[in-house]
């Protein structure tokens, strides 16, 4: 794997446990308001990426598809993860700069 800024900043925010990961856990942070970023990978399901594109969009959270569900999992030191949720605004921040960057070099 090739030094991948996101998914190191995946890793340093789930170290500092700003970040948490799964579906349920995800989905409740959406809600409650906590999170400022969701990240799916993109072989997460369409059930899924639908549901999520659909809460993100209600409750206005910025949501991004990156990765496979591998990659995620790996860059949190844990195993597939289809979603995860990071919950500072910091992390969240320089992700999306990292993402919008990579989006902007790949056009």
């Amino acid at each position: 794997m090739k030094n991948d800024k996101v998914l190191s900043l995946i890793g340093l925010a789930t170290k500092a446990g700003r970040v948490v990961s799964g579906e349920f856990a995800t989905e409740k942070e959406v809600k409650c308001g906590k999170a400022f970023l969701v990240m799916l990978a993109l072989d997460a399901s369409e059930n899924t990426k639908k549901k999520f594109r659909n809460m993100c969009e209600f409750y206005e959270v910025p949501i991004y598809f990156y990765g496979d569900k591998d990659l995620l999992g790996h860059a949190m030191g844990k195993e597939f993860r289809a979603s995860l949720a990071v919950l500072d605004e910091g992390f969240a921040k320089s992700i999306r700069k990292h993402l919008e960057t990579k989006a902007d070099t790949n056009a």
